[in-house]
């Protein structure tokens, strides 16, 4: 059997340098800072609290990623939640991974860690497609790295998409939400206003965007995608004004304007086993006649 050929010097400095790059050591937590413009939130909630309880009783079994910061200290790339619980459970250090990455391959190993978590907020998650998007848009314009005939092929939404085992049109659609006002993402959050009515509401203009807040409180409504829609279309004809969207959200929405319907085995427990579906309606007709009665004495008084 031939030998095999020994590594060349400069292989062997190569495995040697990345071998102490991942080599675990230990920071103060003093000495690691968040990683500037991390678009996922780290709260204290119930995950946090079973986080911090981990950590008091073993340990960080996975050391963060960081990278030195030529302004001081490191900087986090995986691990914030970590962090901010082993500060929590009272650590004074924590294992480490010191990598050396440029902007651009910090900002998509960032974006990578963090979307494996099981809940992202729609905020979150489009502001780290955005991020990733950038960076491998920049990292196609270095000519270092690819041929101007490949670059002039490559989607960067298609290539976060990818990554994330969804569609490059969903990738878009997401990354359209950081067009709007922090008061309507964080809506969107709340899932006060749903995804497809938030996409079209994201090419109002700003001003618009915070004349919508009011037309929404003045129709006390969430829009449908058709109002939104044809806010999006008013806005890019002519602008739309707070009277145009106050005029759209006043509007019945379709869905409102159908039957409201129960099923019957939802009423069942309310009636007598014997009561037919007619009888239980005329009750409730009843029912509800002697409450408006009720209503509108009172309002009398």
């Amino acid at each position: 059997m031939p030998k095999a050929k020994p590594k060349e010097p400069e292989a062997q400095t190569v495995a040697a340098a990345e071998a102490v790059t991942e080599t675990v050591q230990r920071f103060p937590l003093s000495e690691l800072h968040p990683f500037e413009g991390h678009p996922f939130k780290v709260l204290d909630d119930d995950a946090m609290a079973e986080t911090v309880e981990s950590i008091r009783m073993v340990g960080i079994a996975n050391p963060l990623i960081v990278r030195p910061d030529p302004d001081g200290g490191y900087e986090i790339i995986s691990g914030h939640r970590r962090h901010h619980a082993a500060e929590l459970a009272g650590l004074d250090a924590i294992p480490v991974i010191v990598r050396e990455l440029d902007d651009d391959a910090a900002v998509i190993m960032m974006v990578d860690s963090n979307l494996q978590r099981e809940n992202i907020l729609p905020s979150e998650r489009a502001k780290a497609y955005k991020m990733k998007m950038d960076a491998l848009r920049h990292q196609g314009q270095r000519t270092d790295l690819t041929s101007p005939q490949v670059a002039a092929k490559f989607r960067a939404d298609d290539e976060v998409g990818k990554g994330a085992g969804v569609s490059g049109d969903t990738v878009r659609r997401f990354v359209r939400l950081t067009n709007l006002i922090p008061e309507i993402l964080d809506m969107v959050d709340e899932k006060k206003i749903s995804m497809t009515p938030a996409v079209e509401l994201s090419y109002l203009k700003p001003e618009e965007q915070r004349n919508f807040l009011e037309a929404m409180d003045y129709a006390q409504a969430a829009p449908s995608v058709s109002q939104a829609q044809r806010m999006k279309k008013k806005s890019q004809e002519d602008g739309c004004t707070l009277e145009d969207m106050c005029g759209i959200m006043d509007e019945a929405k379709k869905d409102d304007m159908g039957q409201i319907a129960f099923k019957t085995s939802d009423l069942q427990k309310f009636f007598p086993k014997s009561y037919t579906p007619r009888q239980m309606s005329d009750t409730i007709l009843r029912l509800l006649e002697q409450w408006q009665r009720r209503r509108q004495r009172n309002q009398q008084r």
